[in-house]
């Protein structure tokens, strides 16, 4: 059965994120053809709507269609409305959401994410929006754990994405988690978009190196670190890198991250393994010392405890005739 993708099309909906999840999702299909989502829009009374453009919108359905959905995709206006403003839905904004079921996957795309935080669905939780609106994001929302460096966030049953295209990758990493890779490069090819950014894959963008007077932060060694993670790092060369004590290190870093350096080097760490297991043919050994966990035995003790699987099934499954896609 189809999983079934409700788009809402807020008033002012920016026209190139309302057509993402359709062109993305629609494109996903088993080696039979069958599609693999079925996707409807909607918009708060059923009535059509203005774009952020010259045209406007006419949709076949109004709130109920979220009580229908498996999943809710909530793309950017260009209209902000009081999300943007004071931190609040309309009414009839709260009762459309109030309609969507529990256990629902939720998923924002650009300033989106400001209804999603907007609805209390993000405190405490990673998430990420349009670089341009984080500070007034972080401002408006303090309890949700902002993350303004990355194309997307993966908190399981909630996702944001960044800015414009961005929704792009995070709904071919939707598509990847739910059908595996061979299914999300088939539907990039499709689509004429590389299936992965490297950027977006490192989960931060490059940034210079950090001043080291206090205050500047811990963004730049985390990306740093992300370039040598087959390497052992530890606490004291990470704060050295940044130019502050251990203890002033990792107080920014986790008030940046919601987590402790360790926590997150392992996060990526499991991340990069998942990368190479995906997409090389080196062994599981190798994986493991490029990785930075060192050893197979290692490896496999992460993979069990963060995604229920040992890296040679994980393998199996992601890259299932991906060689004759």
């Amino acid at each position: 059965m189809a999983h079934k993708v409700a788009v809402l099309a807020l008033d002012g909906v920016i026209a190139f994120e309302l057509g993402i999840p359709a062109r993305i999702f629609e494109s996903a299909r088993d080696s039979a053809g069958v599609p693999h989502y079925q996707v409807a829009t909607c918009t708060l009374d059923g009535r059509p709507v203005d774009t952020s453009t010259d045209f406007r919108i006419a949709v076949d359905h109004g709130p109920e269609l979220l009580e229908w959905a498996d999943t809710v995709v909530v793309p950017a206006s260009k209209d902000p409305g009081p999300m943007q403003v004071d931190a609040r839905l309309t009414p009839e904004l709260g009762a459309a959401l109030a309609r969507i079921r529990p256990g629902t996957r939720l998923v924002s795309i650009c300033t989106g994410s400001f209804v999603l935080a907007a609805a209390g669905l993000l405190d405490g939780r990673p998430a990420t929006t349009h670089w341009r609106y984080t500070e007034r994001f972080a401002a408006l929302f303090p309890a949700v754990r902002l993350d303004p460096d990355v194309l997307f966030t993966d908190d399981g049953d909630v996702l944001t994405s960044g800015g414009v295209a961005a929704g792009v990758d995070l709904c071919l990493h939707i598509v990847r988690r739910d059908h595996g890779s061979a299914v999300a490069n088939t539907v990039a090819r499709h689509c004429l978009v590389p299936p992965w950014r490297e950027g977006g894959q490192k989960q931060y963008v490059e940034l210079p190196r950090p001043s080291a007077e206090p205050g500047s932060g811990t963004a730049a060694v985390r990306a740093w670190a992300l370039e040598h993670l087959a390497e052992p790092l530890s606490l004291r060369q990470l704060a050295d890198w940044a130019g502050m004590s251990v203890r002033t290190f990792t107080r920014r870093f986790r008030e940046e991250t919601g987590a402790s350096p360790g926590q997150w080097l392992t996060v990526q760490r499991t991340e990069r393994a998942r990368q190479l297991l995906e997409r090389t043919d080196l062994t599981i050994d190798q994986v493991a010392r490029e990785s930075g966990f060192g050893t197979a035995a290692s490896l496999r003790l992460q993979l069990r405890g963060r995604l229920d699987v040992a890296p040679s099934a994980y393998r199996r499954t992601f890259r299932t005739g991906e060689r004759a896609g």
